[in-house]
């Protein structure tokens, strides 16, 4: 009978060691809130930049309508592209075989990678997903869903100036 009375007044002790360790107030709830916060922390601390990396900023469009290349129009070979920066986005100057210079937005209408000119194809190519674009900037093949967007383009004294109205 002894035996059976201290078993219970130790399972008793027991319960009342862990109900005081669980009340509000009591140092191990302070510790257990204490390392929470801290792994919380730790935690928001890894996301952020990963998040700021997959959000991109936002970014306003130049409001220049036009843009001065710092090239010759002689210095264009013929059949070639030249990247070039029209406010925040990159652009692309093409002389086409017979001479005639045309220019577009170098951002791809796919996912927005930069497009290049591909001599031996003669056409305009994105190579991430493989997408391309004639000399008139449609959308011929791979992935773009629409064309590039055309600039027009102007010699004056050899210096060549693009502008977004055609």
């Amino acid at each position: 009978m002894r035996k059976q009375s201290e078993s219970a007044r130790e399972a008793e002790r027991s319960r009342d060691v862990q109900a005081a360790q669980l009340r509000p107030g009591s140092r191990r709830s302070f510790i257990d809130r204490l390392i929470g916060t801290g792994i919380g922390g730790i935690v928001l601390s890894a996301l952020y930049p990963v998040v700021q990396f997959l959000i991109p900023p936002a970014t306003r469009e130049s409001a220049k309508a036009s843009v001065a290349l710092s090239l010759a129009a002689e210095d264009v070979a013929s059949n070639t592209g030249t990247i070039f920066k029209f406010g925040s986005q990159p652009g692309i100057l093409v002389r086409m075989p017979d001479g005639e210079l045309r220019a577009f937005s170098a951002v791809c209408t796919h996912l927005g990678c930069t497009v290049q000119y591909r001599s031996d194809l003669r056409h305009i190519w994105c190579a991430c997903h493989n997408g391309h674009f004639d000399l008139n900037g449609v959308n011929v093949g791979g992935p773009p869903p629409r064309p590039l967007d055309r600039y027009g383009v102007h010699v004056l004294e050899g210096r060549i100036s693009v502008s977004r109205d055609l």
